[in-house]
């Protein structure tokens, strides 16, 4: 999309959010069960107990939800964000398929406050558009760039990073800003960007 990447954040948004709820609507759930293989290779083939931070879609996202069972199948344990305060970074908590969810300050589903506090290995990143690099264009509030920028200075153990899309959301660059955090990785319906290095298409070699 050569346009795009003369747009302000604001007109990529509200382009991105058009394109994505139109693809959604048509191939979202195809799309989301399509990414799984692709997604799968940033994974150990046994998890054992690692901590895999997904999200609960909104409406347009990607939904992570069938990535999540076939890590929870590899011996992965799932955890969800949970938004503390606005223009704080997300906790998370730790959560399964059939565990009970509330509603948050700001609406989305997450576990309640009698879940375990953990800290994931892995965050599972929504977003509204990428670029090749591992720019991403999020929703505007900031709170996975505070989060990840949190998990990156808490020490210990790398926290690894995957956004998930559809490959619609692709833009051929992103303005980005000091405080933006470039992902590791985006895997979508076609394949697996492995950021900084190559596509890798269904079928390729």
């Amino acid at each position: 999309m050569s346009g795009a990447q003369i747009m302000d954040k604001t007109g990529l948004r509200r382009l991105l959010r058009a394109r994505r709820r139109t693809f959604c609507a048509d191939h979202g759930e195809a799309a989301a069960r399509a990414l799984v293989p692709f997604a799968l290779e940033r994974f150990a083939p046994q998890g054992a107990g690692a901590v895999v931070a997904g999200y609960w879609p909104i409406p347009g996202e990607v939904d992570p939800r069938p990535l999540m069972r076939a890590l929870e199948d590899r011996g992965y344990r799932l955890a969800l964000p949970v938004i503390r305060d606005p223009g704080s970074s997300l906790g998370f908590r730790a959560w399964t398929f059939g565990d009970i969810l509330e509603a948050g300050p700001c609406g989305a589903l997450e576990p309640p406050a009698t879940a375990q506090a953990v800290v994931p290995d892995h965050v599972l990143v929504p977003l509204l558009g990428f670029d090749r690099t591992g720019g991403r264009l999020g929703q505007g509030g900031g709170y996975y760039d505070r989060t990840l920028e949190a998990l990156a200075g808490a020490g210990g153990q790398e926290v690894r990073t995957l956004g998930l899309a559809f490959s619609c959301q692709q833009v051929e660059g992103l303005p980005m800003e000091p405080h933006d955090r470039r992902l590791e990785a985006v895997a979508t319906e076609c394949g697996l960007f492995d950021c900084g290095e190559t596509f890798l298409k269904a079928g390729a070699e």
